[in-house]
């Protein structure tokens, strides 16, 4: 897997070329100050996974592909393990692991995430259309989806509008893992 600074940096930089914005103006669209955005192209400074999140939102790409580039394979099997892509690189209390990354062709991306005890964030919505699907694998997380929070266990799932403000937060002090399916309206 490349160096996740350099990535990003040429992700970014590739997206606000694609649409001929100024730092300011990706700035605006994001909600991520010109400053950080401009440390994050200099390869200076790798963001937390929320201010990924931002980005991805502000600029209407799926957060896998800010992380890392769509595997290259001869053949549509493809076979990837967590701890191989998993990234702890932000120390925010969420790693995440994009096992497949979003690929057009699909319309989604299908990712571990992790989250430490305690960790909790409100997500902005992402792009019209986006739903997501999770399941907790081991431990319990809270989801908050249309205005309120659900306690799921392991073994259960959810299935909510990824468009609208929600959340995930840890009640437990042990870590909780998830599988974690976005997917993404198809684009004209």
């Amino acid at each position: 897997m490349a160096d996740p600074k350099t990535h990003l940096s040429q992700k970014l930089k590739e997206l606000r070329k694609k649409r001929s914005w100024s730092l300011d103006k990706a700035a605006a669209h994001t909600g991520v100050s010109k400053a950080m955005l401009g440390q994050i192209e200099r390869r200076e400074s790798y963001p937390t996974t929320a201010i990924l999140w931002k980005i991805a939102t502000g600029f209407e790409v799926s957060i896998s592909s800010l992380i890392e580039a769509v595997p290259q394979t001869e053949t549509d099997t493809l076979i990837r393990t967590a701890e191989e892509v998993r990234q702890n690189r932000t120390q925010d209390g969420l790693n995440v692991a994009p096992l497949f990354p979003h690929e057009a062709r699909f319309g989604f991306e299908y990712m571990e995430l992790t989250f430490e005890g305690g960790y909790g964030r409100r997500s902005d919505p992402h792009e019209p259309g986006v739903v997501e699907f999770l399941t907790v694998v081991d431990g319990e997380l809270d989801v908050m989806a249309d205005d309120r929070w659900h306690r799921l266990k392991a073994g259960q799932s959810i299935r909510f509008r990824g468009d609208k403000v929600h959340g995930y937060r840890n009640p437990t002090n042990k870590k909780t893992t998830t599988m974690l399916i976005i997917h993404y309206p198809e684009k004209n």
